[in-house]
């Protein structure tokens, strides 16, 4: 590995941590002993690392319901979110994970007590970090597994995700159209000015948030917190329920102001809403506001590999391309059209 690969992995935050099992989670190896221990610290190490908003998975060369079945007796199972027991190798359930939870290989971590199963991983997937199971001991104190902040929705995200995987399920069972499923969902979304008591999960969106995210501009609390005060700048947090439960914080905008012209600085949603709308929902009432305050709308937009759902809303809400320079792409809405709230949602504004 490069010195620069090992700063960029020392750097990252990670989302995600996947756990072997043998000899890593618990002492021995599961199908040569059904009474395997659990090993010394790991159950505190697992809550903390859930209480930071970490999300945790298995990945395991394992019986499938051995596995999981000793995992309900240690009063573990419900901690790891679409684990991977199976014969398949490390790195192919490591992208299944991060598939199904849909965040990048980059914000995941992966800890295995086999060398052969470090180095498989760090050749197929040489963006995850790995640890050696010999050093868990030390990884309540790595500054990966250190968020800045724990926000309210970092404590009960594992809980977020749950709500979803059980939301999936019943869309997979669903017979109807898509808008009827998202009808039976009883969606409200809310969209209020960003307050003081927002600052945090603000900050924590810019960082976590890439690929719905229309420019990857990140702002530190404090920048944010001028901006939420600035009379030159609006900036909006959204959230979104239904009726299986909250989804969070989910959505940051960011506008400029002057007095002929508003510009769309950033604007991003949680990858956890991609098939809610809600991206849509948030241009759409903009729009709104620009049209009433007579002023032209523009968007700034920066291209990268993972944001191409963004580029497709702003041209579906009617965005045309107004200059371009490499990645950067400067757009403007004539506001001529403005699509209706779809019925399967209520939006609520709050100031």
């Amino acid at each position: 590995m490069s010195n620069v690969q090992s700063l960029q992995k020392k750097q990252q935050k990670i989302k995600c941590i996947i756990w072997d099992l043998d000899n890593t989670l618990w002492n021995g190896v599961l199908l040569e002993d059904s009474t395997v221990t659990i090993r010394k610290d790991i159950v505190d190490i697992i809550k903390v690392l859930d209480s930071r908003g970490i999300l945790q998975s298995v990945a395991s060369k394992n019986e499938h319901t051995l596995a999981i079945a000793k995992l309900k007796e240690f009063g573990l199972n419900d901690y790891f979110i679409y684990p991977q027991i199976n014969w398949n190798a490390k790195s192919h359930s490591i992208k299944a994970i991060a598939e199904s939870i849909n965040i990048g290989i980059d914000t995941l971590a992966f800890v295995d007590d086999q060398p052969f199963e470090r180095e498989e991983v760090n050749f197929e997937l040489p963006e995850v970090l790995c640890i050696d199971a010999l050093d868990i001991s030390n990884l309540l104190d790595m500054p990966e597994l250190n968020p800045k902040f724990v926000t309210d929705d970092s404590k009960i995200r594992r809980h977020l995700y749950l709500n979803d995987i059980k939301r999936k399920s019943i869309e997979t069972e669903f017979v109807g159209t898509q808008e009827e499923f998202l009808a039976s969902l009883q969606l409200n979304m809310t969209i209020s000015k960003v307050k003081k008591g927002d600052l945090q999960r603000a900050e924590e969106l810019t960082v976590r948030t890439h690929q719905l995210n229309t420019t990857g501009y990140t702002y530190s609390y404090e920048e944010i917190d001028e901006l939420r005060k600035s009379d030159r700048h609006m900036l909006l947090i959204s959230g979104l329920e239904d009726k299986y439960g909250v989804y969070g914080k989910i959505g940051l905008t960011l506008i400029e102001k002057t007095e002929d012209a508003w510009t769309i600085k950033l604007l991003l949603m949680s990858c956890r809403v991609m098939s809610r709308g809600v991206g849509t929902i948030v241009i759409n009432h903009i729009m709104n506001l620009a049209k009433q305050a007579n002023v032209d709308l523009y968007a700034e937009f920066v291209t990268t590999d993972k944001n191409r759902m963004m580029y497709i809303t702003y041209k579906f809400a009617g965005f045309q391309e107004d200059h371009e320079d490499g990645d950067f792409i400067l757009f403007k809405n004539d506001l001529s059209f403005i699509q209706p709230l779809p019925d399967y949602i209520t939006l609520t504004i709050e100031e």
